[in-house]
Parts: C-alpha cells; structure tokens; sequence
C-alpha cells in the first residue's frame, strides 16, 4: 500500500511503553495488504451487514461490567446505514426492557477475527456527558479464557465530556482496568466531534502501536510488557456506544439525546511476511 511504503514514523508524541516512553527512530513502514473492510455502502436506514457484524443484546452482567445504563439492541434505529456511505450508532433515550437509554454494541465475532496487522476507522463520535463511544478488539479465546487473560485492545476510546482527547489502551493479565496500560492523545485543534480522524493501530509479535491521523502517540512493547503479553491470537474488533458507568459518570437530565456515532469505514490490513 502507498501510504505506508512513504509513511516514515517520526519519534512518538507523548508515548509510553510500560513503564516509560519509547522513542523511535525514523522507520520505513512495512507494507499491509488490505484483507477485510466494510465502508458502510447501502441505503438509507439499511441494517449493517450481517455477514460482517452481530449484536450483543442486552445490558449484560451489571451494565457490562461497567455499570452502564443503555439496553443494546439491533434495531435499525440503534444501527443503520445513513445512505451517505457512513455507519451510525445511534444512542437514545427511552424507557426500554427496563434500561433508560437504548444503543447498539456490533462484534466481527465469528464473522472475523485476525492475529496481526494494521486496524483502522474512520470515526465522528458524539461528546456529551457520560457518553462513551470505543472502537475495539478483545481476543477470540474469550470465552474460554475469560477477561482479561483475553487480552483487550481499545483502538479508539472517548470519553464524552474531554472533547478532544482519545485513549488508547490495552488490557491483559497484570494490567487491566484500572492499572491498564493507557496513553491520551489530545487532537491539536478542534472537538472530536468537529469532523472525522482516522484511528488506527499496527500490531506485530513484539509490539504494537497507537495512531491518530497517522500520528503514532503510544508504542507498547512485548519486553516491557508488566504481566503477562496476551497479544498472540487472533482478535475480532467491536465498535459501541456506551452511555454512563463507573468509567465515565453519568448524564444529568438536561443531557440532550439523540447521540450518534458514525464511522466511515473500518479496514483491516495484513502485514506481508509477518514473523512470529
């Protein structure tokens, strides 16, 4: 792919990698081949592809796990295609199946899942209070091996109220929730929701590392990795769009809804000759 045959990495803003910054040097990018996308081609109020994507339904154990207030479900209302080329997550509130607010929660699992590789979205989410929109991947193994020993990698995670400033994490045995290995990036003008930004990350065998707009922010690797590296199996991506929970606080009754988070394409590139 062009871009990454000229993209040369400069040395990394505000980086960490697990217990202090990692500088890197000026690097030629390796070359991905494109292997899976989807850039939301369909009519207006179209449901996603379902060759692609399924729901979780429900409000899960205790909001998730997080203390969230929403009902997923898969409903077009809560996920369509706008006709325009873009996907939208569409957060509301209404009393439904004894939640306040209803939103949508779709997973490639079981549709696909890849070991490796660049992930990439293009994304306009929402701001507000207590709103959470993520775009992420946990590991296929999960529920086998459970979380965190799944491993979790938040690609692009906000938190509504910030306006500008986007995590990028990773979960795993040693280093989850609230000892999670995490990095913010603060966009140099502008809210989130002002226009689109490209969130990406490049995972190989011994490292991976965090984009926005090609800017690499955090670079993670395996050899100072605190707790155990779970980052060597096959993952499947999710995007959602949480609203409150413990992470993020709760909206007050003033909040105006609808929410929505659209997203313009998400791709998935496979790193030509990638070695374990």
């Amino acid at each position: 792919m062009d871009l990454y045959k000229a993209l040369i990495l400069i040395s990394l803003a505000a980086s960490m990698a697990c217990g202090g910054p990692e500088s890197t040097t000026s690097d030629i990018q390796p070359e991905y081949e494109l292997v899976w996308s989807d850039e939301f081609k369909g009519d207006s109020l179209q449901s996603p592809d379902s060759n692609k994507w399924t729901f979780d339904i429900g409000r899960g154990d205790n909001g998730w796990g997080n203390g969230e207030l929403q009902y997923y479900t898969n409903r077009q209302q809560n996920a369509h295609l706008d006709g325009k080329g873009h996907l939208v997550i569409r957060a509301l509130r209404q009393k439904y199946e004894n939640a306040e607010y209803t939103s949508a929660r779709m997973k490639t699992k079981n549709k696909f899942e890849q070991k490796y590789g660049r992930f990439e979205a293009r994304i306009r989410p929402p701001t507000g209070e207590a709103i959470w929109p993520a775009y992420w991947m946990l590991g296929s193994n999960i529920d086998t091996v459970g979380w965190p020993q799944c491993g979790e990698i938040d690609i692009m995670e906000f938190i509504g109220k910030a306006r500008n400033e986007i995590h990028g994490s990773l979960h795993g045995p040693g280093h989850s929730a609230g000892e999670a290995i995490s990095t913010i990036y603060t966009l140099p003008s502008g809210d989130v929701d002002e226009d689109f930004n490209l969130y990406a990350v490049e995972w190989s065998a011994d490292s991976i590392v965090f984009f926005v707009n090609e800017v690499p922010y955090q670079r993670v690797l395996k050899s100072k990795m605190p707790g155990q590296w779970v980052y060597n199996t096959p993952f499947f991506m999710l995007v959602n769009l949480a609203i409150g929970g413990t992470y993020v606080g709760y909206p007050s009754a003033d909040e105006t809804f609808p929410k929505e988070l659209v997203i313009d394409y998400i791709r998935v590139y496979e790193r030509v000759n990638e070695q374990e």
